[in-house]
């Protein structure tokens, strides 16, 4: 079988931490994953960086690459964001790209590389109009975005459930949408 690229990319909230047996699934189900980090996930994920490359075979990434050096990572076949939090779904919607991994989404749109993002808010934040406005324009523009039933559901600030994110559902809407099947948007 021939192994299809995943981009994983992942904003610093709880359930990152869970990252390595997240990869290990995807690898499971005969993905290559490359591993993408907002800048504060990078922090978060920094005594694991080496190891989670290791795991990968590729370098993590959290910053763009100098212009005119080679991208070390093969071109992907989807891209899962997840966590995706807050301000990394807002800057994506709004098309503010100041870095890596909301760049890459954000060009991804525009590529046609399938997307996948599950939010991770607390329901505070999703009180916030802007939240369901970045929701609505990202499935506009063909993401699938996993937020309310079936995907995240945002609980009272300070509850979090980490362990509970649904993982399995990221993993399965990305693997239908590298095969060309959309159950919903």
């Amino acid at each position: 079988m021939t192994s299809r690229t995943l981009y994983l990319f992942g904003s610093a909230a709880p359930p990152l931490f869970d990252v390595a047996k997240v990869i290990e699934t995807a690898q499971a189900d005969g993905w290559d994953v490359c591993l993408g980090l907002t800048p504060t996930a990078a922090h978060w994920l920094r005594e694991s960086i080496d190891g989670l490359a290791v795991l990968t075979g590729h370098p993590v990434r959290s910053k763009y690459k100098l212009p005119g050096e080679p991208d070390a990572w093969p071109p992907a076949d989807a891209i899962l964001f997840a966590p995706a939090t807050f301000n990394s779904i807002n800057s994506w919607a709004l098309g503010l790209t100041q870095n890596f991994v909301v760049g890459v989404v954000a060009e991804g749109i525009g590529k046609g590389i399938p997307t996948v993002t599950m939010p991770c808010v607390n329901a505070a934040y999703a009180q916030h109009r802007q939240l369901d406005r970045s929701v609505t324009e990202l499935r506009e523009q063909g993401v699938t975005v996993l937020y309310g039933e079936g995907g995240f559901v945002p609980n009272p600030p300070g509850s979090g459930k980490p362990t509970a994110y649904p993982w399995e559902a990221a993993l399965a809407a990305a693997k239908h949408r590298a095969e060309g099947r959309d159950e919903r948007q």
